[in-house]
């Protein structure tokens, strides 16, 4: 996919001096908020296939379900390194594909909030390339982001069987250090907005500035803390300091075109 990843001649002064230059976005319950239920829906879904693609006993998938979460960072790699032999796209098309995208609608404030930070925005997701670009469709959020890394990004094929391999996914430091590899980031220059404690953790050990998103209070790890996406402005001013009239300049150029966004490799 070709992305509309330009800055405006003008910004090049102010993000050579600024304090921070890039800006990583988890997408699922940072974006929009854990209370549409998109989550608690996907759980449904990844239960659903443990029991009827992968036929595991039905009184163990609930706890199983949620230890691998908890344990591996995603169930489909605790799941992986159990060794049971599934295909990666066939289990997130049954997962994300039945999800209630309807209940994602456009998002027209934080599209114009996102434009107006003049920072390079990456969206780091744990999920699939296809379901982060509909969320993102949904939402109405195509070209605020500069890049996706997502699952594919993190995990890529080998001719080898995936049976047994371990996969690569937040929590994991391993992650964070890869994805600092992959968009070419300095960790001390780079926002890191995540809604769970743990990938903020992770986070902060990987040596991000680190905001948790969804809490109003600070957790280990967690430089700043954020009700709602919507509060950046308001906890975060600095973002927007001394970019000054060139902001607006870049959110005319970037918001006259909505582009798709580029899944990094």
């Amino acid at each position: 996919m070709v992305a509309d990843t330009s800055q405006p001649v003008e910004m090049e002064s102010y993000m050579n001096g600024a304090k921070f230059d890039c800006l990583l976005f988890d997408m699922d319950d940072t974006l929009y908020p854990l209370s549409l239920g998109i989550n608690l829906a996907c759980r449904h879904n990844i239960i659903d296939y443990m029991l009827n693609k992968l036929k595991i006993e039905e009184s163990l998938v609930p706890k199983m379900c949620l230890d691998l979460y908890r344990e591996y960072g995603t169930t489909m790699a605790g799941l992986k390194l159990l060794g049971y032999d599934f295909d990666c796209d066939e289990f997130h098309a049954c997962v994300h594909g039945a999800l209630p995208y309807e209940k994602l609608k456009p998002n027209p404030v934080l599209r114009n909030l996102l434009l107006s930070l003049p920072q390079r925005k990456i969206i780091f997701t744990n999920s699939d390339e296809a379901h982060a670009v509909t969320v993102l469709k949904k939402m109405g959020l195509e070209g605020c982001f500069d890049g996706i890394i997502c699952f594919e990004t993190l995990n890529q094929p080998s001719h080898d069987s995936t049976s047994g391999k371990r996969i690569l996914c937040k929590p994991s430091l391993e992650s964070m250090e890869a994805v600092v590899e992959i968009a070419k980031l300095d960790p001390k220059k780079t926002v890191f907005f995540d809604d769970s404690p743990r990938n903020i953790a992770s986070g902060k050990a990987a040596g991000f500035h680190t905001v948790i998103v969804g809490s109003s209070a600070l957790l280990p790890g967690a430089d700043v803390a954020l009700e709602s996406i919507h509060n950046i402005r308001e906890a975060l001013p600095e973002l927007w300091e001394a970019a000054g009239d060139h902001v607006e300049a870049a959110v005319d150029l970037r918001s006259a075109v909505v582009a798709e966004t580029t899944v990094l490799a």
